[in-house]
């Protein structure tokens, strides 16, 4: 969709890069998901913090189940810094496609509505964590959830939305 929507020059497919090696720091944008739990080895911490303060940027969607871990994780990572919740004036929403309401809510999981939280530094967000709302089961095959057509529109430009901040922020 980045390629078919925008001049973005990305990527034809997603490159997997460990976080103990430095090769992240080849990627402009990281991402993140999964059920149950994540966990960051010291040093993985340690160099995920120094990618994300020197230009990167890293996208956590929460796939149920991964929130209590994430936000553990994510202290050992800036525990300096606070998770803020993003108003839905931030560009963010707004940087491609325009998201008056913030994020859209593509499966029900935890009940309420869909967040948006952030790490910054300098204003700028480094770490976005899209919460109760399953982005990336919207940007998955429809035969996988079976979403209809209008949420996995929805699910797509958020997600570039996401990208293109990161890119030019």
């Amino acid at each position: 969709a980045l390629r078919q929507r925008t001049t973005l020059d990305v990527a034809p497919r997603a490159v997997v890069v460990g976080l103990e090696r430095r090769d992240l720091f080849n990627c402009a944008v990281l991402f993140a998901t999964g059920h149950g739990r994540i966990a960051f080895a010291p040093a993985e911490a340690r160099l995920l913090r120094e990618y994300l303060l020197h230009g990167g940027f890293l996208h956590v969607d929460d796939n149920y189940g991964l929130d209590e871990s994430f936000r553990a994780a994510v202290k050992q990572v800036f525990p300096d810094r606070p998770l803020v919740e993003l108003p839905f004036s931030h560009p963010l929403y707004h940087s491609f496609y325009d998201f008056p309401g913030g994020l859209p809510k593509i499966h029900e999981h935890h009940g309420g509505p869909p967040r948006g939280y952030a790490i910054l530094d300098q204003g700028r967000v480094v770490l976005f964590y899209s919460y109760n709302t399953d982005l990336n089961d919207g940007w998955e095959s429809p035969d996988v959830h079976h979403d209809p057509p209008e949420r996995r529109e929805a699910a797509l430009r958020m997600g570039i939305n996401v990208v293109t901040y990161a890119l030019s922020h």
